[in-house]
């Protein structure tokens, strides 16, 4: 049985983070949620297109999470279900380093 290198499913995740972000921005959204959304997208696409090292792959990951950590609801239920699977991609890259 072959070995995956676990950094292939961290970009894997690390790319379904930046997808659900990037999701969102087709919604209509409340002002405040959408400040947040856009500036943890930027740093999402940031990730996923970057070549970065793993520590700085997780600082920038921590940061996507905090910044939807300040997201108390996108008035749409479709975003909200965006961003609850960006948060949890973004905690299983964190729980493989």
């Amino acid at each position: 049985m072959a070995m995956t290198d676990p950094r292939d499913d961290v970009a894997e995740l690390v790319a379904s983070m930046d997808a659900h972000l990037a999701a969102t921005e087709e919604l209509a959204l409340e002002e405040e949620a959408n400040r947040w959304l856009g500036e943890a997208h930027a740093v999402a696409t940031d990730v996923a297109e970057g070549d970065l090292d793993e520590q700085t792959l997780v600082e920038r990951v921590e940061k996507v999470l905090e910044l939807l950590d300040e997201v108390d609801g996108t008035g749409h239920e479709e975003a909200d279900q965006h961003v609850a699977a960006a948060e949890r991609a973004g905690r299983r890259v964190l729980d493989r380093q």
